[in-house]
C-alpha cells in the first residue's frame, strides 16, 4: 500500500447533498485532506461547509459552462495552491428512447455527462503537469459498460466517458497523473429522487410502454438501491492507495454481476464470429 505524507486537496463536481459528491469530500475531509465542492445551488452546503471551515471551498458552478469552470478551476488553484485530485462526479440521466428523445434533451444529457467532464479535465491538468503529479477519477457507470434501453443517451455519453478515460491514462501517465474510471451500479443516493416528478418527453409514441416500465421501475427502487454511498467512496480510496491502482472499480455486487455478465457475453459473441473476423484479411 502506498504511505500518504503529505496533505493533498480534491476537487469534486456534483456536490448534491445525498450524493456520491459530498460523500467523496467527507472522505478526504476524514483523512485530514481540503476539499473544493462544486454546486449549482452552493446555498444547499452552508452549513455542512461552515463546519468544516477553512478545509473547504464550496464553488457556485455549472460544469457545462465553459468558462465558470475555468473561473472556478482558477479560484481553487489560488485557494488552496493546486489541485491534487479531481474527481468528475457531476452528472445524471434523463428518460427517452434513442428515436423519440428530443435531441435537445439528447444534446443535454451527452453535454452534461461527457462534454462537461472534458472541460473540467482540461482546465485542472495543466497544474497537475506542471507539478508532475494528480489524480483524476472520473465517475461512470455500469451503463458505460453494457446499455440501459430508455437511457440510450446516457448510455452513450458514459460508454464515450470511458473510451476517454481510457486514452487520458495513458496520455498522461509520463507526467505522473493516474486515471481511474468508476462503474457504480445502484446507489442509494438522490438520483431516482427525482423521476417521479418529472414527465417522460418522447417525440415517438411507440416507446412509451416500454419506458413507463423503465421509470416506475427506478421510482420503486429510489430509497431501497442496495449500493451505500460511503461504502463505495471507501473501496475507491483503497484502490487508489495500491502501489498499482486498477484502470478501473465497478462498484456494487449487482453492478459486478452486471459488467462482468456484459463483457463476458461480449467476449462469447466475439470468438462466436472470429472465423468472419479474421477472413476479412488480405490472403496471406
Amino acid at each position: 500500500m502506498c504511505v500518504r505524507t503529505a496533505m493533498k486537496t480534491w476537487f469534486v463536481t456534483g456536490g448534491t447533498p445525498g450524493g456520491f459528491g459530498l460523500t467523496f469530500a467527507e472522505g478526504a475531509l476524514r483523512r485530514g485532506d481540503r476539499v473544493v465542492v462544486s454546486s449549482r445551488r452552493p446555498e444547499e452546503l452552508s452549513d455542512w461547509a461552515a463546519s468544516h471551515e477553512d478545509q473547504v471551498l464550496v464553488l457556485k458552478l455549472d460544469v457545462t459552462d465553459e468558462r465558470q469552470v475555468r473561473d472556478g478551476v482558477a479560484e481553487a488553484e489560488a485557494h488552496f495552491g493546486g489541485i491534487d485530485v479531481l474527481v468528475n462526479n457531476a452528472g445524471r440521466g434523463w428518460y427517452g428512447s434513442v428515436e423519440g428523445m428530443p435531441i435537445e434533451d439528447a444534446r443535454r444529457v451527452i453535454d452534461l455527462n461527457f462534454y462537461a467532464v472534458l472541460t473540467v479535465t482540461r482546465a485542472v491538468l495543466p497544474g497537475m503537469r506542471a507539478r508532475g503529479s494528480g489524480w483524476i477519477v472520473n465517475m461512470s457507470s455500469v451503463a458505460g459498460l453494457t446499455g440501459i434501453p430508455g437511457f440510450g443517451f446516457y448510455t452513450a455519453a458514459k460508454f464515450a466517458l470511458e473510451g476517454m478515460t481510457e486514452v487520458l491514462r495513458h496520455e498522461v501517465a509520463e507526467f505522473g497523473i493516474k486515471v481511474l474510471a468508476v462503474e457504480p451500479g445502484a446507489f442509494r443516493t438522490r438520483a431516482y429522487s427525482s423521476f417521479e416528478d418529472e414527465p417522460v418527453r418522447e417525440t415517438v409514441d411507440a416507446y412509451l410502454s416500454q419506458l413507463d416500465v423503465v421509470r416506475q421501475q427506478m421510482i420503486d427502487q429510489d430509497g431501497k438501491q442496495p449500493g451505500d454511498p460511503a461504502r463505495g467512496v471507501e473501496a475507491i480510496l483503497r484502490a487508489m492507495d495500491q502501489d498499482q491502482p486498477p484502470r478501473r472499480l465497478v462498484l456494487g455486487s449487482l453492478g459486478f454481476d452486471t459488467a462482468t455478465a456484459a463483457l463476458e457475453e461480449t467476449l462469447s459473441d466475439l470468438r462466436a464470429s472470429e472465423q468472419l473476423s479474421r477472413g476479412a484479411d488480405f490472403p496471406s
